[in-house]
């Protein structure tokens, strides 16, 4: 996580810990833009880096000014949820977590080259849900021509960089996440639950850490998300209009090859 080496490393009443990943909770409605000034700054150490949380980071709007700051941290995965940030600085597993994400961003922009559906962006996007009191980075986001034509999602433009954006704003039609070894509670529950209540149709997960790989693709309904697997493990996509599947396989090498397999409805 890219901090200066040179900050200090006490903040008058500031905490610090050396737990990672880090869930840090202040009880402060996310939506909300007053300041509160019993709000600490935080200063999460991890090995030689230090992470410091401005106060103002502890709302929705104060949280998105500071993700796309300088002092925002390069390395690592900051999440606003409901007035939490989730801080996880590990290393992403290559694996059974690198190789997944990159397998879906080929497949998915293989297919918005042929049948241009929209925008598909990989990991690093900033998506920012008002509604839903979040701000975090998908390992993959889709979002339909129809969808930005209506500004039910929105790139928010760079101030003073013509033709460059800082965050997708509203609701995406699918985002995908890819489970590690310290985002399972994130990913399955808060997650989940958040991306429901944005609204987002389709949330697309995999979990490729156990004996089988697990994808599933989830499909908002009133009441939650609910699963539609397919006769031979194929997953519906409403929102492509193609059912996938996650084959994995090992290489010569003895390392494990992955491969998104799609047919059209």
């Amino acid at each position: 996580m890219a901090t200066s080496s040179n900050k200090p490393r006490s903040a008058g009443s500031g905490h610090r810990t050396r737990s990672v990943p880090a869930l840090v909770r202040r009880g402060v409605g996310s939506g909300r833009t007053e300041r509160n000034d019993h709000l600490p700054r935080l200063e999460l150490v991890v090995g030689e880096e230090i992470i410091c949380v401005p106060q103002e980071a502890w709302t929705l709007e104060g949280f998105r000014k500071w993700a796309i700051s300088p002092e925002f941290p390069e390395r690592g995965r900051i999440t606003f949820i409901a007035g939490d940030l989730i801080i996880d600085t590990s290393p992403e597993e290559p694996e059974t977590h690198i190789k997944v994400k990159y397998e879906f961003a080929r497949r998915l922009m293989d297919l918005n080259d042929r049948e241009d559906l929209g925008e598909f962006y990989g990991d690093g996007l900033l998506v920012t849900n008002e509604a839903a009191e979040l701000s975090c980075e998908p390992d993959g986001t889709f979002v339909l021509s129809e969808t930005l034509a209506s500004g039910r999602a929105v790139l928010v433009p760079r101030e003073g960089a013509a033709g460059q954006y800082t965050e997708l704003l509203g609701t995406p039609d699918l985002v995908l996440e890819v489970v590690s070894k310290f985002s399972v509670n994130k990913d399955y529950q808060r997650l989940r639950q958040a991306y429901h209540r944005a609204g987002v149709p389709e949330y697309w997960l995999v979990n490729a850490r156990g004996k089988q790989v697990e994808f599933v693709i989830l499909h908002h309904r009133p009441d939650g998300y609910g699963e539609r697997t397919l006769r031979g493990g194929w997953q519906r996509s409403d929102v492509l209009r193609h059912d996938l599947r996650l084959i994995r396989e090992r290489n010569q090498r003895g390392l494990w090859r992955y491969t998104v397999e799609m047919r059209k409805r």
